[in-house]
């Protein structure tokens, strides 16, 4: 397996698979913002602004390929504000169907803390449907849990459900005006 950070060219080069991607996850019943009946305009909109963001440099997207194939995608959304450059938030982390429990997840996850390293952000967070799978998976990864919300977010199909909270520390940096 290979994973590749996407820039806004290479986004364009595999924009079918990304989409293939998203539609699987929504199919499947994962709350990711989208409602069933994602048709290709959703599509079209929701990666032009990922790749926006990825031009900009306020997002970072990772492929994961299995013999040139897309098998799964993850975000890292950096934040902006002045007071928040430490932080980024894990998104949209994707595994197609027929790629899960195969080590694709948290080989993304990994890519994800190794970038965030990269780009000086030591706080990673993330949200995740109550009592899904994945929450297994970022409990295994080192990630902390730190609470939920209830009815967050519904499914694609209309299910309103809670989100859980997660964080994972990489670094901790030094006070502003400070010694490093």
């Amino acid at each position: 397996m290979i994973i590749r950070r996407l820039d806004a060219r290479a986004i364009a080069e595999v924009r079918p698979q990304l989409g293939t991607l998203l539609l699987d996850a929504v199919a499947d019943g994962h709350s990711l913002g989208f409602l069933n009946g994602l048709d290709q305009d959703g599509l079209d909109a929701y990666w032009d602004s990922v790749a926006l963001e990825v031009d900009a440099g306020r997002r970072v997207l990772l492929a994961a390929e299995r013999e040139r194939a897309l098998v799964g995608c993850a975000q890292l959304d950096l934040c902006q504000k002045p007071n928040g450059s430490n932080r980024a938030e894990v998104q949209k982390l994707l595994v197609h169907c027929t790629a899960r429990r195969r080590g694709v997840a948290t080989a993304l996850l990994q890519a994800l803390e190794i970038e965030a390293l990269a780009l000086r952000r030591g706080l990673l967070f993330l949200d995740t449907e109550v009592g899904s799978g994945a929450e297994q998976l970022y409990r295994k990864s080192g990630y902390t849990r730190v609470g939920e919300l209830p009815e967050y977010a519904c499914t694609p199909n209309g299910v309103w459900r809670g989100t859980a909270i997660y964080y994972k520390t990489l670094f901790t940096r030094a006070r502003p005006g400070t010694a490093p």
